[in-house]
């Protein structure tokens, strides 16, 4: 992630650069005018640079997978890129209301004369202008509705639904008002190329071709309720659906009002076209879906999405794999897959951290499982007895092979102690938070 939005931003800087070094000086203009105006030129650049990115992204290209390291990691990069989009346009913004702080301190003598216009053109640039300046505003509003926790999905998800028009609003602008000069240098292929994918994400999306050759429909065939806060929901897709690897997850829509949400998917693929979800209760939606969901009921499930994928495993290396709480759904899968096939069964250390071992309804279905997998050592941590799993505890070396799925403050404090130990293994971990 960090790579690919350093990158792009790099990229933009020294195509801006490139117009300044190759630029014909002006006569007359004062310094702080011309650095205003470049400092515009460059904030709005990589505002929409990056907004571009965060709309071409949207569109799931599971192509992305294998650089990006899967799609949790796709958008992750999309938020980031989003995030930063909307901080570059309020610069963008302020650096455009400067300018009355520049004439109290410098007057009007020494501006940049403004590029001149005429006809039906100038018309479009004063709309395009106007546009920016409304679209701004409602970005700014969309990057608080989408870091405050509090607004409920559903809300955020009907919000966020505007995100293409206003792309396009910006992308009009940046195309109407980048200076003349721009189309015939380095920073005006790249601007195009930009706007041509991100413009391409937004219509896109707003024809709702996200995920459309993905989509499989279906029907639940079995609900179930193991634990107060977990609901295993059993469904039979129809033959759309292409299968899956022991790991992946899945966009999935119970509800059109609600939208889908992504779960992972916590059965090998048999080859049947049934895959189960076991779904944790952690927000309003997911606390009552027990009760609205019934056998027969229709499915939308999109995918199968993500990269933590047992069969990417380095066979040379020695495994750990840990789950914390729901985050043990991949490893069931994986588990699941190799039943019956001893000669796929690696030597691993699978380490299950648990709140409370005696109420949890995973502990039995894990047991069962690695009961018939012998080179599977199940390690329970049970919270409640005080049993924490710490990173030393784990004997990670620099020939580890470390699997992850839970919650990231586990994770996090995992990482910071195996790297506190000068340990260097490999450490994969999804980062599934899709807002």
């Amino acid at each position: 992630m960090k790579t690919l939005l350093g990158s792009l931003s790099v990229l933009m800087v020294l195509a801006w650069g490139w117009d300044i070094v190759n630029a014909v000086p002006a006569a007359g203009p004062h310094q702080l005018w011309i650095a205003r105006q470049e400092a515009l030129y460059l904030s709005g650049l990589l505002s929409i640079a990056m907004m571009s990115l965060a709309m071409f992204l949207a569109t799931r290209p599971v192509w992305l997978e294998l650089p990006l390291g899967g799609m949790d990691r796709i958008y992750r990069t999309h938020k980031w890129a989003g995030i930063l989009a909307v901080s570059f346009a309020a610069s963008h913004w302020l650096i455009e209301m400067s300018d009355d702080i520049l004439k109290s301190m410098i007057g009007r003598e020494g501006r940049v004369p403004k590029e001149k216009y005429v006809g039906f053109l100038e018309v479009l640039r004063d709309l395009a202008k106007d546009m920016g300046e409304w679209a701004i505003y409602a970005v700014l509003a969309m990057l608080v509705i989408t870091l405050w926790k509090k607004v409920p999905y559903r809300t955020w998800r009907f919000l966020h639904r505007a995100m293409p028009v206003l792309y396009l609003m910006l992308a009009f602008h940046a195309a109407l008002l980048a200076p003349r000069d721009y189309w015939l240098q380095p920073v005006g292929a790249l601007l195009a190329v930009l706007l041509v994918a991100g413009v391409y994400g937004a219509i896109h999306s707003m024809l709702g071709g996200i995920g459309r050759s993905r989509l499989a429909t279906g029907n639940i065939v079995a609900i179930e309720n193991p634990s107060d806060d977990i609901t295993t929901v059993r469904c039979h897709l129809a033959p759309g659906w292409h299968g899956h690897h022991p790991g992946q997850f899945a966009f999935v829509t119970f509800d059109d009002n609600e939208g889908a949400h992504p779960f992972t998917i916590a059965s090998a693929d048999q080859g049947d076209n049934v895959i189960s979800f076991q779904i944790k209760a952690l927000g309003d939606y997911t606390r009552g879906l027990a009760r609205r969901l019934q056998p027969g009921q229709m499915v939308r499930v999109e995918g199968p999405y993500g990269r933590f994928d047992i069969a990417r495993r380095n066979p040379r290396a020695r495994h750990i794999w840990i789950a914390g709480g729901i985050g043990v759904t991949p490893f069931l899968a994986w588990l699941e897959s190799l039943q019956g096939k001893p000669e796929l069964v690696p030597e691993a250390d699978l380490h299950y951290c648990t709140r409370d071992q005696a109420r949890d309804s995973f502990v039995p279905r894990l047991e069962s499982l690695c009961a018939g997998l012998p080179g599977i050592r199940l390690h329970i941590h049970d919270a409640r007895q005080g049993a924490i799993l710490k990173a030393d505890a784990l004997g990670a070396t620099k020939d580890t092979e470390i699997w992850f799925c839970g919650p990231s403050g586990l994770g996090n404090a995992l990482r910071n102690g195996i790297r506190a130990m000068g340990w260097t293994p490999r450490f994969h971990q999804e980062a599934f938070e899709m807002r």
